[in-house]
């Protein structure tokens, strides 16, 4: 398939210009006028540091009494225990700060190095410190809970948040991606925000792909910042810019709603990136493992997200508004964008040879084990998606034109034969 082009940009007095917000089809000479749009803020809206270490013996002496206000790094924490669904064990959460702590992988031995602690940082703590100080921040606390300490790659969320811009009702239809995955809540009551849950009548969002991969999520912030308590700080974040726009004071209009646009980056594409990237000059990749080294180049994946998910307005052409979004949007850090230095690309391992011949192996004695244990194969599927290698599994078999479904009834198929020939498995 052709890469989608663009509808031509004009100005207002209807010359061209590549920052103008007229918009017209080559096609139909129809015009789409979004000088309406107004794009509030594009940010991090979520970082994720993870680290590879030795847990510190009196580190675990904080979860003795799960629920305590416990002292760490020089500041009171809340101490707790944490789902698997998380990966980890255990937490220590900070809300003023801005920081989360989860702590002893649950795929990992305590005695042993691993990969036993994330860092997770909210909105607030992210818009406070420059990329530098907060990794620093980061670095102090992973040196405080582990010895042998390195880092292990990052995970970002990006965000634009706009008004004068509502999602289609057809943006399913019209929201071409290489996803397999799409949800959509209409008129929901309740969702679930990361580690909160929201109650609200009114709600509506629309993701599209995997948390272990890149994930795009159109959702109402305004309605999701009410609903978690959040609205007087996102209200300042949006009027920020107000006073800094001579020629539009009032850029944030309270009596609209704020749409967000969200690209959530697992932090195993982010390494992708990290491998495959390369400066244009020199040809080195730029191989970073932390967040401030890879800020510079968030630019970039805002860019290639929104060409990755594309809306279209007809077959062949972006929807004016992806057009805007995606050239107009800059990532507001104080870092200079190495956008136009980088050539930005995704380092994949090849599913032949020994990844492949192990996800066979592996797929094999999964489907014993859950003979074995009588598993039903719908219960078996949803916990392989869990797992931290499934998009290097669903990959090897896509590269076989299997899909998801198709990988589903495999495995439903294979539980079947060892039940019928052999009952339970050993």
């Amino acid at each position: 398939m052709a890469k989608p082009k663009d509808f031509l940009r004009l100005d207002m007095l209807a010359r061209e210009d590549r920052n103008g917000r007229l918009f017209v089809d080559p096609g139909t000479a129809a015009i789409v006028d979004l000088s309406k749009v107004r794009l509030l803020r594009c940010g991090v809206d979520t970082v994720r540091q993870l680290y590879r270490g030795l847990i510190r013996p009196e580190i675990m002496a904080l979860f003795e009494k799960p629920g305590a206000m416990v002292e760490f790094a020089g500041e009171i924490w809340h101490s707790g225990r944490v789902g698997r669904d998380s990966g980890y064990q255990y937490k220590l959460q900070n809300a003023d700060l801005g920081f989360v702590l989860l702590i002893k992988n649950f795929n990992a031995k305590l005695e042993q190095i691993g990969p036993h602690l994330k860092i997770e940082v909210s909105p607030h703590a992210i818009d406070a410190l420059s990329p530098e100080r907060l990794q620093e921040r980061m670095d102090y606390y992973a040196a405080a809970v582990m010895t042998h300490r390195e880092r292990n790659q990052c995970a970002v969320h990006l965000a634009l948040d706009l008004q004068g811009w509502k999602p289609p009702v057809d943006l399913v239809a019209r929201l071409h991606c290489r996803a397999r995955t799409h949800r959509d809540i209409s008129g929901i009551n309740q969702v679930e925000w990361a580690t909160k849950s929201s109650v609200y009548g009114r709600g509506e969002t629309s993701m599209f792909g995997s948390a272990g991969g890149v994930q795009l999520c159109i959702y109402n912030k305004t309605e999701q910042a009410r609903a978690t308590d959040k609205l007087d700080y996102w209200e300042s974040v949006w009027r920020r810019r107000d006073s800094f726009d001579a020629k539009d004071p009032e850029n944030y209009n309270p009596a609209q709603d704020v749409w967000r646009v969200e690209l959530r980056y697992h932090h195993s594409i982010i390494q992708q990136f990290a491998s495959g990237s390369v400066d244009v000059k020199t040809g080195q990749a730029i191989d970073t493992d932390s967040f401030a080294a890879f800020s510079a180049h968030l630019d970039g994946l805002w860019r290639y997200g929104l060409s990755q998910f594309k809306l279209l307005a007809r077959p062949g052409y972006f929807d004016p508004i992806w057009t805007l979004m995606r050239d107009d949007a800059r990532v507001d850090l104080p870092v200079d964008s190495l956008v136009d230095e980088t050539e930005y690309k995704r380092y994949y391992k090849t599913s032949r040879g020994f990844s492949g011949k192990n996800v066979e192996l592996f797929l094999g004695n999964f489907v014993s084990l859950l003979a074995r244990e009588r598993v039903g194969a719908k219960k078996a599927f949803e916990t392989l998606k869990q797992w931290d290698c499934w998009p290097v599994i669903r990959d090897h078999y896509a590269a076989k034109d299997m899909s998801e479904r198709d990988l589903y009834k495999h495995i439903k198929n294979l539980l079947e034969e060892r039940h019928v020939r052999w009952g339970r498995a050993i």
